[in-house]
């Protein structure tokens, strides 16, 4: 009776480790795809930044397929933005749950 219950505790431990396990690979995963997001969204601050600085040079000369890129790139930073923080909770529930 007691090796059967020990078994038992046994096999348990070892499901616990390997659900620990398959958490812990999501975890690093969601870290990497966070790293990508940050590396994408500073990008496009970036750019965003340099059509800013060359807009204030050509106030009286308006291109608009120039302000439709502008505007288009605006768009991007702030859907990579919001991924950045949704991504960023994930994690913090992950890691505050496991």
């Amino acid at each position: 009776q007691n090796e059967k219950e020990l078994q038992e505790v046994v096999k348990q431990q070892e499901e616990k480790l390997l659900q620990l396990i398959d958490k812990s690979g999501e975890v690093m995963r969601l870290k990497a795809e966070v790293s990508e997001l940050k590396r994408l969204l500073q990008r496009a601050e970036t750019e965003a930044r340099v059509l800013w600085e060359e807009m204030r040079g050509k106030e009286h000369q308006v291109d608009t397929a120039y302000i439709q890129e502008r505007v288009m790139l605006r768009r991007e930073v702030d859907k990579l933005r919001l991924l950045l923080v949704e991504k960023e909770d994930e994690n913090m529930r992950l890691t505050d749950k496991y």
